[in-house]
């Protein structure tokens, strides 16, 4: 008589659903992480469309000069250098701009589908 080590019911389940992409539970899809670049006094790209459950991480590149990302009820601080992120959770428009340098085109606009 040989013996079979057998992996719990409970680890089988897991191993299993660590197989399926997220995306083919429900129909949704895998959120997804974009990248807006603060540089020249410029969001790099200033537009950017996402689908809901993405997020959007803003990354200060502009030598040290201080900026803001100031939109519906998001705002970053005020810095010269680091990231700022927002998980997008429903759809709609976000238009957003530096509170600092806005009237000199530090404007954007992410489309969340």
């Amino acid at each position: 008589m040989s013996l079979k080590r057998v992996a719990p019911p409970a680890l089988l389940l897991l191993a299993c659903a660590a197989l399926i992409p997220a995306a083919a539970l429900g129909g949704g899809h895998m959120a997804a992480g974009h990248s807006v670049v603060l540089r020249e006094l410029r969001f790099h790209p200033p537009n950017l469309t996402i689908n809901r459950g993405d997020s959007v991480t803003w990354l200060w590149r502009d030598s040290g000069t201080e900026h803001n990302v100031t939109f519906q009820g998001f705002h970053s601080r005020t810095m010269g250098h680091g990231s700022y992120t927002v998980r997008f959770t429903r759809s709609g428009t976000f238009s957003y701009h530096c509170t600092i340098h806005g009237s000199e085109g530090m404007r954007g606009r992410i489309v969340v589908r």
